[in-house]
């Protein structure tokens, strides 16, 4: 049966496969209404797919929608079937999986946990083709980690006269006697399932996760089977500068080609603005199973009317049937498209430009970033350069793809020294001493202890900087202009993104401005209190011509 509908698939035009066609021909055609993420993935996913060493198994994909159709009384819609695709069977040609991790971001009904058990029902199956693939759903509550283990447990009960043969069922365990597959859920109390060997690891509401505790607990068991997989199923929440922060950031470089070697899938379904809540054509932005669903459309309607006269459900509407959160106080420094924007090529010719040196080094084992401010044609360049110790990434949860891409950028050095000294730091400025004009070298009160009696050695001036609510506010005005208007440049520095990032803007009740980190640890920031630190003295920068080089010295020591 399967082999007949993939001959008959061979035998029709299609460019990857009928599934992925399908989709991607809806969303770039507009036949549905889809979020700017979406359209990102379909140009992501091509430029992945058309890649010489693809393979695309069409059994394995064909079985996964077809085996399970025969027990479950629905059918999977075109996005699902795409995204199956993808799970089972795009490989490269040396076996591995294109993609292992699955970020699927959807309104809340679009049926993910029916979806989830879909797959886990499947993925024990013999048809899958790996035996002891232990399926485990983990969820911070109970009732909520057990839906989709209830889901494949009723589709059992429901065809038990088939199924007793095939498969052991509890209220607790389900497994296949032929694989050995087992299939679980799971809550929080991590500390009680240390040593599971999963096949795959499927995290329910991943937006109750402030912690990656729970996570590196459950994922550290995969890879002792062949294609493990990850996927975290959720609706956008209220907890910000967690874990599902941190897969939002991550999905935004992946669709824009900053992680080239990343595996991680990102489906993301929501809002371009939360001005489109009022049109009802749009909320399949952030339900794609919106038009499919007559009862999903008749209780959404509902919930869009009560929003009407309570502010409260107006927010939980937005935040959880839109995927478009409102009210949040902390507010971005930039959005990810005006980061992008300073993308942009530095000068060619630097040598004799005036420039302020800055520092922010909070750790002497954890980060320290350097740069150099100055004026160009109209707009301010930053060049940055960071120290990373060796043991920074043991230590914290850190986006370990985004350091391995920094390094090869050559933007970022490990020390594998005791530490980040001091020499460090001057080595970096007396380097650039040779091409730039260095006025002075600016950094708080906190490091100067340790850096300014060496750069003033060396025949650096250094000037301490203040920081807080105060000085942030100062420089506000210039940071957001800079930003909107297009005028600041970084380079092709993806680290330096990452840092402008990781920094959201807190407004104070008197109307000052301060920016701080959104987390303390995995979300470094360094690069950007560096930039806010030379931005001080940003005044004493007068764009002119470069000076004659003879006329300044190259500091040496």
């Amino acid at each position: 049966m399967i082999k007949r509908i993939v001959m008959l698939m061979i035998s029709r035009t299609y460019k990857y496969h009928p599934y992925i066609d399908e989709y991607m021909r809806m969303v770039e055609k507009g036949e549905i209404e889809t979020c700017n993420e979406q359209k990102k993935l379909m140009e992501f996913l091509q430029w992945k797919l058309d890649q010489p060493n693809v393979v695309i198994d069409h059994e394995a994909i064909e079985k996964s929608v077809v085996i399970p159709a025969k027990y479950f009384p629905f059918s999977l819609f075109p996005w699902q079937k795409f995204l199956n695709a993808f799970i089972y069977g795009v490989r490269y040609d040396d076996g591995r999986l294109m993609f292992d991790r699955f970020f699927i971001l959807a309104g809340r009904g679009v049926g993910k946990n029916g979806y989830i058990a879909w797959n886990g029902f499947h993925m024990m199956t013999g048809h899958h083709g790996i035996d002891n693939y232990d399926i485990d759903i983990v969820a911070t509550a109970e009732d909520q980690a057990k839906t989709s283990f209830e889901d494949v447990y009723n589709v059992l009960d429901s065809n038990w006269s088939k199924m007793k043969k095939v498969f052991y069922k509890s209220k607790t365990l389900i497994q296949h006697r032929g694989t050995k597959s087992k299939l679980e859920y799971n809550t929080s109390n991590a500390r009680t399932k240390d040593g599971k060997r999963s096949g795959v690891v499927i995290f329910d509401e991943i937006h109750e996760y402030d912690d990656y505790d729970n996570i590196k607990v459950f994922t550290s068991g995969l890879g002792k089977k062949k294609d493990p997989r990850t996927f975290y199923i959720t609706t956008d929440g209220y907890v910000r500068g967690g874990v599902l922060d941190d897969l939002k950031e991550e999905s935004r470089m992946v669709l824009n080609k900053e992680l080239p070697n990343s595996t991680l899938f990102p489906f993301i379904c929501k809002l371009d603005d939360e001005k489109e809540v009022d049109d009802e054509s749009k909320w399949e932005k952030a339900n794609p199973s919106y038009r499919y669903n007559k009862n999903l459309q008749i209780e959404m309607r509902k919930a869009y009317n009560d929003m009407q006269i309570n502010a409260k459900m107006r927010i939980e509407f937005m935040t959880k049937r839109m995927n478009c959160p409102v009210d949040d106080v902390r507010k971005e420094v930039a959005t990810y498209e005006e980061r992008l924007a300073t993308n942009q090529p530095l000068p060619e010719n630097l040598k004799g430009i005036e420039a302020i040196g800055a520092v922010d080094f909070a750790q002497i084992r954890d980060f320290c970033s350097v740069g150099l401010l100055f004026k160009h044609e109209g707009k301010r360049y930053w060049i940055q350069h960071t120290f990373m110790h060796h043991t920074a990434p043991k230590l914290q949860d850190i986006n370990s793809e985004i350091i391995e891409l920094a390094k090869e950028k050559g933007l970022l050095t490990v020390v594998y020294d005791e530490s980040i000294s001091a020499e460090h730091v001057l080595s970096w400025f007396a380097e650039m001493s040779k091409t730039f004009r260095i006025l002075k070298i600016s950094m708080d009160l906190y490091r100067s202890k340790i850096l300014k009696e060496t750069l003033e050695e060396a025949g650096f001036d250094v000037e301490i900087v203040r920081r807080g609510p105060a000085t942030h506010s100062m420089l506000a005005p210039l940071v957001e202009e800079m930003f909107v208007k297009r005028l600041l440049v970084f380079g092709d520095d993806p680290l330096m993104r990452w840092y402008v990032g990781n920094v959201y803007k807190e407004e104070k009740a008197n109307g000052n401005i301060e920016y701080k980190k959104i987390d303390k640890e995995k979300r470094k920031t360094d690069g950007f209190f560096a930039f806010l630190h030379a931005l001080n003295f940003d005044s004493e920068l007068v764009e002119r011509q470069q000076i004659n080089p003879a006329m300044f010295k190259v500091r040496t020591y």
